[in-house]
């Protein structure tokens, strides 16, 4: 906890950290994915007719479906690719047979781990066509090091991820959402210490990273967001920290700044905004230490990466490089559906730019409307970043420390906030949101970065009348959102099931 902090703010971090960590741990223990009606055709009844509205395509199972600890394409398909490099030392997760063996009436047959009734079916798969080999087309080097923790687990204790998956599978989670969670709250309250100037301003900070964020809600699956978003908090921590205390950093800083900042990188391929946001006024500001130690750091995952990508698929360039080609547009590949007629889903979204850049802000993904705190945030932001001009100039100068202001880091969230978002508006093959997910997930990276602003933002408003009911209000709603998908986060917002359930609109 925050060392520097009143006892009373001190208890109310503990007690906060203790809730939110108990919360996640729950979600990961407690994980097991779940057939809602809701998400089936309606059977039909005596008289011939069935449901209302406008019902989904898909049957409901026939038989039991087999019980498991995953939830949706997206960690299935990371999880089958920690289950092969494990049980078959290969990253390959499944094979298509030419021709069908057993069904003349078949032209193939998908074998290995990804076959039907396993478990591990997913979309997010691609599949060589000189091979007809399928992999993740999740990038490999997350499932690569999970699979070493999965190799202790069966070397050590004997657990096999199919039979002992109710424990493999939470065990992994938990190490890589939960214990990184409770680090990366125990840094935000020190952080927030610095940052706010009344108790008010703090502790609505620190209560919004604890449970107002969608952090909470992915905390039980196995993702790339969380992760990403942990490490741009440690990233951010050493110079920060550095930057308050009015000082340079240390060598170790500056190594865990630039590899954090890359770890990050590979997790969510955007957050190299981020690492360049930080890394390009360190290198103007200080050269010498940038050079010996936050490069060095920052090359280290990087060149995991390409060498994990290159080690699976014999390419430097991750999966996602081949949207829209072979790799992604097999026969039967849900992708291959995108551009014809009956396609239906958020994944085949073909809505105006200007609509879908409304939805992603402020709609029923909205960054602001599912998390209304990131709007006195952005408040922060805007008016710390304002006055930034003096601090970039002296960038070039002989600037103290290591060179950074709280008005240089404000501007620097907003530009790599704004870049970020921009560069979803050109993915016009990727209008979809996301698939079905409960939150704007390619954002969530950025929430540490928005949470530390909420500080200052509160601190005008907690004079104002009415302002603290404001920010109650605000911090309500987006606890709404966070634990409105209590069993599934890979589900709809609860804003578009709303605009779904009165008819205004339906994917």
């Amino acid at each position: 906890m925050a060392a520097d902090a009143p006892d009373t703010r001190r208890s109310v971090y503990l007690l906060l950290t203790a809730v939110a960590v108990a919360i996640a741990v729950a979600k990961v223990v407690g994980a097991e994915n779940v057939n809602e009606p809701s998400r089936y055709k309606a059977p039909i009844s005596k008289d011939g007719t069935k449901g209302y509205g406008s019902e989904p395509d898909r049957d409901w199972p026939p038989t039991r479906p087999e019980p498991g600890a995953t939830f949706s394409s997206n960690d299935k398909s990371r999880f089958a690719t920690i289950r092969a490099l494990v049980d078959d030392n290969t990253y390959v997760i499944g094979k298509r047979v030419l021709p069908h063996p057993t069904d003349a009436g078949k032209k193939f047959l998908d074998t290995g781990i990804i076959e039907k009734g396993k478990g591990y079916e997913s979309l997010d798969i691609v599949m060589n066509p000189a091979t007809n080999e399928f992999y993740s087309s999740k990038p490999p080097l997350m499932p690569t090091v999970l699979a070493g923790e999965y190799w202790l687990l069966k070397r050590v204790l004997g657990w096999d991820i199919v039979r002992d998956r109710f424990l493999v599978i939470p065990f992994i989670v938990f190490t890589v959402n939960v214990l990184p969670f409770a680090v990366y709250l125990m840094l935000l309250a020190r952080l927030i210490e610095g940052t706010a100037a009344t108790d008010f301003g703090k502790l609505l900070a620190f209560t919004t990273a604890a449970i107002g964020t969608y952090l909470i809600t992915f905390s039980g699956t196995l993702n790339n967001h969380s992760p990403a978003a942990f490490c741009v908090l440690f990233s951010a921590y050493p110079l920060l920290r550095a930057m308050q205390e009015k000082r340079d950093m240390t060598p170790w800083g500056y190594l865990g700044c630039g590899f954090f900042a890359a770890v990050a990188t590979t997790c969510d391929l955007t957050a190299a905004a981020f690492l360049a946001g930080v890394g390009v006024p360190l290198l103007i500001a200080r050269p010498r230490s940038a050079v010996l130690y936050f490069l060095p750091g920052a090359l280290i995952p990087l060149a995991a990466l390409f060498a994990c990508n290159y080690a699976a698929m014999g390419s430097l360039l991750p999966a996602y490089s081949e949207f829209g080609g072979p790799w992604y547009n097999f026969e039967e590949s849900h992708w291959a559906k995108r551009g014809k007629p009956g396609a239906k889903g958020i994944d085949f979204n073909t809505e105006p730019t200007p609509i879908y850049a409304f939805h992603l802000l402020l709609g029923h993904h909205g960054w602001f409307s599912l998390t209304p705190m990131w709007f006195l945030a952005a408040g922060g932001l805007l008016a710390l970043g304002a006055r930034s001009a003096g601090d970039i100039r002296k960038l070039f100068g002989k600037a103290s420390g290591t060179g950074w202001t709280p008005e240089l880091f404000a501007a620097m969230t907003c530009v790599i906030s704004v870049t970020v978002f921009a560069f979803y508006l050109t993915r016009t093959q990727s209008y979809n949101y996301g698939g079905n997910t409960s939150g704007p997930r390619w954002l969530f990276w950025l929430i540490p970065l928005w949470a530390l602003a909420v500080a200052p933002a509160a601190d005008r408003l907690a004079g104002l009348k009415g302002g603290r009911v404001l920010c109650a209000v605000l911090l309500g709603f987006s606890v709404l959102s966070v634990f409105y998908p209590a069993a599934n986060p890979w589900r709809h917002p609860w804003i578009l099931n709303l605009m779904e359930y009165v008819g205004f609109l339906r994917y």
